[in-house]
């Protein structure tokens, strides 16, 4: 196999398209008028490479731990390694070192923000090898590594974060882990999918109720983080992207029966898209005009 080949399976190897989850660093950024804070932003940028880097190193990890079970799913059998056409001590290899360039680098950037690293690569690995059996600890632990993105990405620019920015996106990512894991269930009993242990304790109903008051507590908090933004009160005006976003998300889920991976998601449904996009300009404009 020539070197191009094996240059593209590693790559294909660190899921860069999951990347997408890891701009919530800059979240902390826009909201904190950092915009035109030329080493602020680099330092965000630096958080979002770290990240993805570290989340690479994880998915190694799992492809690695799993390439043997792989090899009978239907989908998953395409997989670098499952596949057999990368070798798995050279996906390790790599892991390891996009594991310890982030973490090195970090620390001596940021100490706090490599803390928060390292709290997420751990915290990760134990979801990997026993916390996504436990239900509701399992989409617990995944809203857990965004609220984590979130903070790290207001640690490394060294500013402030408020309760409600933190909560915003909290129940927006255990709505968006719900959501997956309705999905799972769903294709698991129309028998397309390979069947996770934990879904035995989850039922529609059951999703659909925790849907519901998620979606509820998300689209409230995040008009209460609009109305004590301070100066950049007028957020407000971006609350209609919020509650159509996730009534899109509930249609898709629902009625097209999608969201099992919400990052691809988001590049096919063109509505989605188009919101994120238009919330995105929305807050830039606003925080800019009212600075």
């Amino acid at each position: 196999m020539g070197s191009n080949s094996i240059v593209l399976l590693l790559w294909k190897q660190l899921r860069p398209r999951q990347w997408v989850k890891n701009f919530l660093v800059f979240a902390a950024l826009l909201f904190s008028f950092q915009l035109s804070n030329f080493d602020a932003v680099l330092l965000s940028f630096f958080g979002f490479i770290t990240f993805s880097f570290t989340a690479s190193s994880i998915y190694i990890l799992n492809d690695y731990k799993d390439r043997e079970a792989d090899r009978n799913h239907p989908v998953k059998k395409n997989r670098p390694m499952a596949s057999g056409l990368l070798n798995p001590s050279l996906a390790i290899g790599l892991g390891v070192i996009l594991l310890g360039l982030s973490l090195i680098s970090s620390f001596l950037i940021n100490k706090q923000f490599c803390l928060i690293l390292l709290v997420y690569f751990i915290t990760n690995v134990l979801y990997s090898l026993y916390l996504k059996h436990v239900v509701i600890i399992d989409i617990m632990i995944i809203a857990f590594g965004f609220v984590l993105r979130a903070i790290g990405g207001a640690i490394i620019i060294n500013v402030p974060f408020t309760p409600w920015f933190l909560l915003c996106a909290m129940l927006l990512s255990l709505f968006l882990a719900i959501g997956k894991r309705r999905h799972e269930l769903t294709l698991s009993l129309e028998n397309k999918s390979s069947h996770r242990k934990v879904l035995d304790h989850y039922s529609l109903p059951f999703l659909d109720q925790l849907t519901s008051i998620v979606s509820s507590a998300t689209i409230v908090s995040y008009a209460v983080f609009t109305f004590t933004a301070g100066d950049s009160i007028h957020l407000m005006w971006t609350i209609p992207f919020v509650i159509y976003g996730i009534f899109r998300y509930l249609y898709l889920i629902h009625i097209k029966k999608q969201g099992g991976a919400p990052e691809k998601v988001l590049f096919e449904d063109r509505h989605i898209l188009v919101t994120v996009i238009l919330y995105a300009v929305s807050v830039v404009v606003i925080l800019t005009l009212f600075e």
